[in-house]
């Protein structure tokens, strides 16, 4: 049987963060697990964040206008996308298991970490119209998010003074990850480690430690299925008159995203299980 492998992408610029102890426990455990663990240093590699033209070598297809959506897409089917992405896209496809280790910045992601989904996730190679969603390049895969905050979770629940993380992540795991059809796993969130004790911190290391082990095994998170939706562009690619319907009679929405005007449903973005 060949080697499972899995990748850390990992965007703290400090070696003595709890980012870095977090990453150190995952590699740590999924090697004891069997797996080859590989992991992209984003700014140890002084990876860059600019999506730029430098992204592709050769002519482009447009002289007149740069969009860099078609020329990277057209780099990738003739290998002509700069080496940083080449190495970066072998390793997602080499990996069953992709863990982006960061701490959150304003409600997202470190910059570097940006770039790299921007730069890395071309289209042709991490999706096309055919293949998104449930339908996804990487529906084989599993991707999950793992980051601290500064906030308490407190301070991150409906009622609190940043709102309901399931918002905050609704763009990172449906917009990115579920778009490039990974199964996503449910967030591993470490809140406020800076403003926590010792005991604290090294309770969640070993909380993470102890979730690794089964982690494969966990039930993705759930989104509303693909065929769901008309997919074309006369009917505007929306839910399905049948299904708006039948969704009328249900409490909440089916998703974060898609609410239907109607509550969200509870920790959609955090816990799999779907309505409740």
């Amino acid at each position: 049987m060949a080697q499972k492998t899995a990748l850390i992408v990992f965007a703290h610029q400090t070696p003595g963060s709890f980012n870095a102890a977090a990453r150190d426990v995952a590699v740590r455990e999924l090697s004891d697990q069997g797996y080859r663990v590989l992991v992209s240093d984003l700014y140890a590699m002084k990876f860059r964040a600019d999506a730029t033209r430098d992204d592709i070598k050769g002519e482009l297809k447009n002289l007149e206008l740069f969009q860099y959506g078609d020329e990277t897409m057209f780099a990738w089917m003739e290998n002509r996308l700069s080496e940083d992405i080449i190495a970066e896209q072998q390793k997602v496809t080499e990996a069953e298991l992709i863990i982006f280790q960061f701490p959150l910045y304003w409600f997202s992601v470190p910059a570097i970490l940006k770039g790299w989904f921007d730069r890395v996730l071309a289209q042709g190679f991490a999706f096309s119209l055919e293949k998104m969603y449930d339908n996804g390049v990487f529906k084989g895969k599993k991707a999950m998010l793992s980051f601290t905050t500064g906030a308490t979770q407190t301070m991150f629940q409906p009622d609190g003074i940043n709102g309901d993380i399931n918002i905050i992540l609704w763009p990172l795991q449906n917009g990115i990850l579920h778009f490039c059809g990974f199964q996503v796993l449910a967030p591993q969130i470490f809140y406020s480690p800076a403003h926590s004790p010792p005991a604290v911190r090294t309770s969640m290391l070993e909380g993470w430690r102890a979730r690794l082990k089964e982690l494969m095994k966990e039930k993705p998170l759930s989104f509303a299925p693909i065929e769901l939706f008309d997919l074309s562009f006369q009917a505007g690619f929306l839910l399905k008159p049948e299904v708006k319907k039948e969704q009328e009679q249900h409490e909440f929405g089916i998703t974060t995203g898609h609410h239907l005007g109607k509550p969200l449903p509870p920790d959609n973005q955090t816990r799999a299980g779907g309505r409740k």
